[in-house]
């Protein structure tokens, strides 16, 4: 065999090779990570630095403490049963009071608390304390839809609404899909400001460990950085009325390269947002955040 032709077939499978990689790494950014699932137990998978907290708090604090908690009321009801039924116990004692008992169920509960309390507030202070933005994403709830707006990639704005059930296609979730998902690069600090143009709303995607209400005359504020590329979703989970499940939320988490080139397609499709973007509530980006400290709201790069 020619020299020429071993170095042709070597090129033949590098490329072969380079495409199945590049074939899968699109696949994985199609991934759709977070959503319920079918008899799941816990919270969906984190994917940023606030989501993993929250789980780690869920699964390492808050669920032994409940287990050990119904684990000790079931003991202390087995005794009851057990030693002060008509039976065991014919002549029942008459003692009222007893001083260390009632400090302990004073005192052990107050010292759960504050077990829960320190990781609670540094929790609340991470997702309140918002690092240096690369990316502001503007978020408006309407009823019964969301609307999004990216002032620092050429201030276009789209709508978002649910799919009709007739309308879904196959591997499309009901309820949760909408005709414009919401795109966002990985590895990104992104600060999301939430308002509303009319009711109170709730802008919550589990996997991001985020769940803000948007509220009339209010800019709230948050922040996330996703680890991972693939599908988010969320919903709304403020109770706004008749259509509250039209509100679903899908985020798409894509490379910086890849949210580039979107972008590039997103400012030639969508409108551009006015300067003042109308609505009752104050304009997104001179309101200071009522969440966040001031001192903490900067101009993204």
């Amino acid at each position: 065999m020619s020299l020429k032709r071993v170095l042709a077939g070597a090129g033949a499978l590098a490329a072969t090779a380079f495409s199945t990689i590049s074939m899968t790494g699109a696949a994985l950014a199609q991934e759709v990570i977070g959503a319920p699932k079918p008899g799941q137990i816990g919270l969906q998978p984190p994917v940023t630095s606030l989501a993993h907290e929250l789980d780690d708090m869920h699964n390492y604090l808050l669920t032994p403490i409940i287990f050990l908690i119904t684990a000790f009321v079931m003991v202390l009801l087995l005794i009851v049963i057990v030693r002060f039924n008509s039976k065991a116990n014919p002549k029942p004692s008459k003692v009222t009071h007893n001083t260390m008992l009632e400090i302990a169920w004073t005192g052990i509960p107050v010292l759960i608390l504050i077990v829960i309390a320190i990781p609670s507030f540094r929790l609340l202070y991470n997702q309140l304390e918002i690092p240096k933005p690369d990316l502001t994403l503007k978020v408006i709830g309407h009823q019964w839809y969301w609307s999004y707006v990216y002032p620092d990639n050429g201030n276009f704005t789209f709508d978002a609404n649910r799919i009709e059930d007739k309308d879904l296609k196959p591997g499309q979730l009901r309820l949760l899909e909408t005709d414009n998902e919401v795109v966002l690069p990985t590895g990104k600090n992104i600060r999301v400001q939430i308002s509303t143009e009319d009711v109170i709303h709730s802008w919550t995607v589990p996997s991001f460990g985020i769940k803000h209400d948007a509220t009339p005359g209010r800019v709230n504020e948050s922040w996330f950085n996703i680890d991972k590329p693939g599908i988010y979703y969320g919903q709304c989970s403020e109770l706004c009325g008749q259509l509250h499940y039209f509100m679903p939320i899908k985020v798409h988490a894509v490379s910086p390269e890849e949210f580039d080139a979107w972008v590039k397609q997103a400012q030639g499709k969508f409108d551009k947002a006015p300067e003042a973007q109308s609505s009752n509530a104050p304009a997104l980006a001179a309101q200071p955040s009522q969440l966040a400290s001031t001192s903490q709201v900067q101009p993204a790069n």
